[in-house]
């Protein structure tokens, strides 16, 4: 992470929080944690440390306040609890999981002897079925593509490449000129937790990224930046973050809310179902370590089914 976030990040905070989150920073850097891990981290420890000296009613949060060694169970608790009243649970819940890495932490350098958060259980979510996005609204983000200008050929590649591979906004955003094989048909994904894969790619696909390539080869001094997406004008990445708010712009001009590049990761995990498809393979593909994984993002696939079966059975109907 930059020294310009972690500044930003503790700002404002005690000078031992501060001091031990920029080690916390260092210690996440050299175990070579993605940039956004690092940051969903150390933004659920500042989290605590501002809410413990601006918003806790405990009498006894100044000095955990002061100094992270000296909170407790009680605080975690409240916390977790103002985060469920302020935001939602499953914000909590990230809170959670990256609060207990940072008093795991301070536990590995012996600074407290026992965690704060043992026995301080997850808050529970409620279990959603994500909205899947179907070929017809699909269709209608391409038709807002289109275009023979480079703005218009580089979106087409982004959305039929989400579309197409499932793959996480990160990946896809984060891509290299030289992840792209095109013999192949083929890209190379860095995964979460530095874990890569290569994903094949369909002939709609390697077409518009073929037509994207072309276009960004005619910009002088492109050559020179290795990553994959360019800004519509100028030598400047498009970052992941810029992606998210274009899949929004094409979303509005599509008539289509809230559009963002896990839409279509749901929806390859649903296609992959409905189609019998097998559970490992889809792991691979998507890049999941745990089964829980598919199993959460299936879910509207096996809803669907249910609801086909139901009617092909016609149960209560024969009456």
């Amino acid at each position: 992470m930059p020294l310009l976030k972690i500044d930003k990040l503790t700002e404002g905070l005690a000078r031992d929080w501060s001091g031990f989150l920029r080690d916390w920073d260092r210690s996440l850097r050299a175990g070579n944690y993605p940039e956004t891990t690092r940051y969903n981290y150390l933004l659920a420890a500042a989290q605590l440390a501002r809410y413990l000296a601006e918003y806790s009613p405990d009498p006894d949060a100044d000095e955990a306040a002061e100094d992270p060694t000296a909170v407790t169970k009680k605080h975690i608790e409240a916390f977790q609890a103002w985060m469920i009243d302020t935001r939602s649970a499953s914000t909590a819940l990230n809170k959670h999981k990256g609060l207990q890495q940072f008093f795991r932490w301070l536990l590995d350098e012996d600074e407290i002897t026992r965690s704060p958060m043992d026995r301080v259980k997850q808050p529970k979510t409620p279990q959603k079925l994500i909205p899947v996005i179907r070929d017809d609204d699909t269709r209608r983000v391409l038709d807002a593509c289109r275009g023979k200008g480079f703005a218009s050929l580089r979106n087409e590649a982004i959305v039929r490449l989400y579309c197409n591979t499932g793959a996480r906004l990160s990946e896809i955003g984060n891509l290299l000129v030289t992840d792209i094989d095109l013999n192949t048909e083929s890209i190379h994904v860095h995964g979460k937790g530095a874990k890569d894969r290569r994903v094949r790619i369909g002939p709609k696909t390697s077409r518009a990224v073929s037509k994207y390539l072309r276009a960004r080869a005619k910009r002088q001094g492109a050559d020179e930046v290795p990553q994959l997406w360019l800004a519509e004008r100028g030598l400047n990445p498009l970052r992941p973050n810029g992606i998210k708010i274009l899949l929004k712009r094409l979303g509005a001009a599509a008539g289509i809310d809230g559009l963002h590049a896990h839409r279509w990761r749901h929806n390859y995990a649903h296609e992959w179902k409905l189609a019998g498809g097998d559970t490992g393979d889809l792991m691979l593909l998507l890049g999941w370590a745990s089964d829980d994984m598919p199993r959460h993002y299936g879910a509207s696939a096996a809803a669907e089914r249910a609801q086909e079966v139901q009617v092909r059975l016609g149960i209560g109907e024969r009456v």
